[in-house]
């Protein structure tokens, strides 16, 4: 796992259990979730506050203070790490090889 590493998921399916289980498990991360709809134009937003005041150095994590705050959904499964580590190697190793040599890859 990145150390300090989180996920914030959002949407219908942040409402999943299992399919916040499955994230969590396969990063190694625990899962968050934020009780807020149409969260996509939440963060446009507050992208476009920050692109605003960019120019009085103020840093999005400023901008973002008064967000919704993250609850903790679910956190990985003891041993999950094991299992999937070698899953993430080899699919960073395949996207690797399509993204430098695309015409060997098929």
């Amino acid at each position: 796992a990145v150390p300090r590493t989180r996920i914030l998921a959002t949407g219908g399916a942040s409402r999943n259990k299992k399919i916040l289980q499955v994230l969590s498990d396969v990063f190694s991360a625990p899962v968050y979730t934020i009780d807020t709809t149409n969260s996509a134009c939440l963060g446009s937003a507050y992208r476009a506050i920050h692109g605003l005041v960019a120019e009085t150095n103020v840093s999005l994590a400023d901008v973002v203070k008064l967000a919704p705050e993250p609850r903790l959904a679910v956190t990985p499964t003891a041993g999950a790490e094991e299992l999937y580590r070698p899953l993430l190697k080899r699919y960073a190793d395949l996207e690797q090889k399509v993204i430098y040599n695309p015409a060997s890859s098929c």
